[in-house]
């Protein structure tokens, strides 16, 4: 768990949930797949750990830096800018991985995906004018 962490009441209960029960409880958030991500603190040099929804592509996960269509990017997208090495965990499985942007019609296709998991993601576009990142995990 993170010191100094800004979530919401709510994430950081689902959070604690979720490292609590090893992910039996909190894996699945609403209906939907969630996962742990552990960025590095651009400023603090601090693990950050934060619960998303993701999906898959082939191996890899998927997650969207959505921030609920706000109009800056989430502090963990901002982190993964800084240092794109980051700590996952899905359910049980723990591992390191490095985030990589998605892009052009490769971002098209899986933000179709994401938004069949997630639908609010498209009113989440719709509000705000910055084009809404979409990472991708790669294992290793």
């Amino acid at each position: 768990m993170s010191e100094g962490t800004t979530l919401p009441d709510w994430a950081v209960d689902h959070m604690n949930r979720y490292l609590e029960t090893n992910g039996e409880d909190g894996h699945i958030w609403r209906g939907v797949p969630t996962l742990l991500l552990t960025t590095t603190g651009r400023s603090s040099g601090a693990p950050r750990m934060l619960p998303l929804i993701y999906g898959k592509d082939g191996d890899d996960h998927i997650i969207v830096a959505s921030k609920g269509g706000y109009p800056d990017h989430p502090a963990w997208y901002t982190n993964i800018e800084a240092s794109n090495a980051v700590q996952v965990q899905v359910a049980a499985d723990k591992f390191s991985a490095t985030a990589e942007l998605v892009e052009g019609d490769d971002r098209a296709r899986i933000w179709q995906v994401m938004a069949e998991i997630w639908p609010p993601y498209n009113e989440y576009q719709a509000k705000t004018d910055r084009e809404i990142p979409v990472v991708r995990l790669r294992r290793g």
